[in-house]
């Protein structure tokens, strides 16, 4: 590039397009390493000077754009409602919303009366505190007026700094407050109210809280001396147009992203899922949208085929807070604040202006916005559902009504036949644990919740054998560990619902024991121990799990198998013994325990399985007996 005009062409081409400064100022030291002669070199180094100049003109430009459009925003919410009392509700909900705070309320004086009284609250549950009147310079409201200062204290009844009377002190203790922050409502030098923010549990404000809080309260002011501050508002908005040519020639570009984020805030408020946003974002940015979670599941994917996230990018844009070009994609992040909650993908625009990969930013945050929605909803419901399961282990007579009750409102039918699992897990884990098995528990119209050191599930099921091996294996893969579970049931009804815990609480503490960590079992799997354990025992069943095959042999041949594994246990498993005991010889001794081997396993003989099918036989001779042997 030895012809000086190609370096300015350069330079003009970075300005018009997003050319960084140090773009800009490499253009002289390449003209120089291409041997540009010293005046050509002293124009290209004057006009880097200038371009310069001018990227900083420009990016103190879209700086003030930014906040002109803040402008526009607060403006427009005083200028589009002209009800004085719903800007004034609006703004106190809005401080509560952004202070995080129990309650948030507004108080007016009221000269005439030589008093103060509440204009609007917002989280109160006092009647008393809502309709409270002050005398002037009373509470900590007087010392904000007096002094014309923000005022907080992270435990009212203790700070002596204000003047404490009985009408103020009741309303406080009725609403519960504890920490409270007061600003003042100026016009001009005069206080004409105070805008609070309070808590009720002890809480220090911090300077930005304050700063924000004042700031609404200057909206307030705003809204109460509607017509002078609105005019002035106005012409200050007609200044900052008139110096600004530059923000004009975006304003298409602005209300086209306000559209989409009207668009997009409207979808969430109505209740729209993940995959409805995603499809309106689709459209708007006229490409394919995929969404997934932080674990990286995919949760809606509009006119694109699948495609994981690039966790590299998604990891960029979680650190930089903006979209990020991935190939020919572009990767979004969502977050809540630092939190990571997914990532967007946007396929098929490889170009993106710079407006709309602002919108695709903001899609992010409405994303965000949604999915904390979704998980506030799942925690409530899990909370409620993990409150019932306590309710249900310790239910009396007075409240089994409203147990059942709020079962249905769950979905949840506690009269049909159910489950009651327990599953234990390493501490370090068990809060993963909770949620697994919250999630479970609601996918399958259960009930799951913490109940001591353990978690317990109520879920609607006849096996419970079946369903404490699957809940091993599904909630191990979900806390990545393993979880052991003991189960019991079928039960119907609330009644015996704590009996049946009680039974699977047994069973797991055997399991952990007997070292099944990472198993699932009922008692009836336990073997001998069902037995030894279980509160409703069947023996019956007992005998037919650990002998059944030798019994229906012996049923249907007229053999007694039954009895030559009683003699052989009774002689200590000799086999010469065994054959005199039966009067047989030692070879036929060897082919009915050949036989017996066919029918329970090769294994029968272990010791472990061997206790279990001695106990078998006391219980079989001891409740039903056979007729009298009859030859092989």
């Amino acid at each position: 590039m030895d012809d000086p005009a190609e370096h300015l062409l350069h330079l003009f081409e970075l300005l018009a397009g997003d050319g960084t400064s140090e773009d800009l100022a490499q253009i002289p030291a390449t003209a120089r390493a291409a041997g540009a002669d010293a005046t050509a070199l002293a124009r290209i180094e004057r006009a880097g000077v200038l371009a310069l100049r001018l990227r900083h003109t420009l990016t103190e430009q879209r700086r003030r754009e930014a906040e002109l459009a803040a402008l526009f925003d607060t403006a427009g919410d005083l200028a589009r409602v002209r009800d004085v009392d719903a800007v004034l509700r609006a703004i106190v909900h809005r401080a509560r919303m952004l202070l995080g705070t129990d309650i948030a309320y507004l108080s007016l004086n009221d000269d005439a009366a030589g008093s103060t009284y509440m204009r609007v609250t917002d989280g109160s549950v006092s009647a008393l505190f809502q309709q409270v009147r002050l005398g002037m310079g009373e509470g900590l409201g007087g010392l904000v007026a007096q002094t014309v200062r923000p005022y907080a204290t992270p435990s009212y009844f203790d700070d002596e700094r204000f003047n404490h009377t009985e009408a103020i002190d009741t309303a406080v203790r009725d609403e519960r407050l504890v920490a409270i922050l007061g600003v003042p409502l100026k016009v001009g030098s005069s206080v004409i109210g105070v805008l609070y923010a309070a808590e009720r549990a002890s809480r220090e404000f911090s300077p930005d809280e304050v700063a924000l809080l004042s700031s609404l309260a200057d909206h307030a002011a705003i809204a109460i001396d509607t017509t002078r501050l609105l005019e002035e508002t106005r012409s200050a908005l007609v200044e900052l147009n008139t110096a600004h040519d530059t923000i004009r020639s975006h304003n298409e570009a602005l209300r086209r992203a306000e559209r989409a984020h009207d668009r997009l805030t409207d979808l969430v408020l109505r209740g729209g899922n993940v995959p409805e946003v995603a499809g309106a974002v689709a459209e708007i940015l006229g490409g394919g949208i995929l969404v997934h979670d932080a674990e990286g599941t995919e949760l809606a994917r509009i006119e694109a085929a699948p495609l994981p996230p690039h966790a590299v990018s998604v990891r960029r844009s979680h650190t930089s807070g903006r979209a990020v070009l991935w190939q020919d994609n572009w990767v979004c992040a969502v977050l809540a604040g630092p939190e990571l909650l997914g990532s967007l993908t946007l396929v098929g625009r490889s170009e993106l202006a710079d407006a709309d990969r602002r919108l695709f930013e903001r899609a992010g945050v409405v994303t965000a916005l949604l999915l904390l929605l979704q998980r506030s909803t799942a925690e409530a419901e899990d909370k409620v559902r993990g409150e019932l399961v306590t309710d249900l282990l310790t239910t009396s007579d007075r409240d089994r009504a409203g147990v059942l009750a709020r079962a249905r409102r769950l979905g949840v039918d506690l009269g049909a036949a159910h489950v009651v699992a327990v599953a234990h897990v390493d501490a370090m884990v068990r809060e993963r644990l909770v949620a697994a098995a919250s999630h479970h528990a609601a996918q399958a119209g259960g009930l799951a919740g913490a109940h001591g050191k353990h978690v317990v599930l109520v879920l609607p099921a006849r096996e419970a054998g079946a369903v404490a091996t699957a809940l091993a294996r599904e909630l191990g893969a979900a806390v990545g560990g393993p979880v052991t579970v003991g189960a019991a049931g079928p039960t119907e009804g609330i009644d015996t619902i704590a009996a049946t815990h009680a039974e699977a609480a047994r069973c797991l503490e055997a399991m952990l024991t007997l070292g099944k960590q990472g198993q699932g079992a009922a008692l009836a799997d336990l073997g001998f121990l069902a037995v030894l354990l279980g509160d409703r025992t069947d023996l019956a069943g007992y005998v037919t799990h650990t002998l059944g095959p030798v019994l229906d042999y012996d049923a249907r041949r007229g053999t007694d198998l039954v009895h030559t594994l009683e003699t052989y246990f009774a002689c200590s498993t000799n086999l010469t013994r065994t054959g005199q005991a039966l009067h047989v010889h030692v070879n036929t001794v060897t082919q009915r325990l050949e036989r017996i081997a066919t029918l329970l396993g090769a294994d029968w003989h272990h010791p472990a399985r061997a206790l279990e099918i001695q106990l078998a036989l006391r219980l079989h001779h001891l409740t039903c007996r056979n007729e009298p042997p009859s030859p092989e």
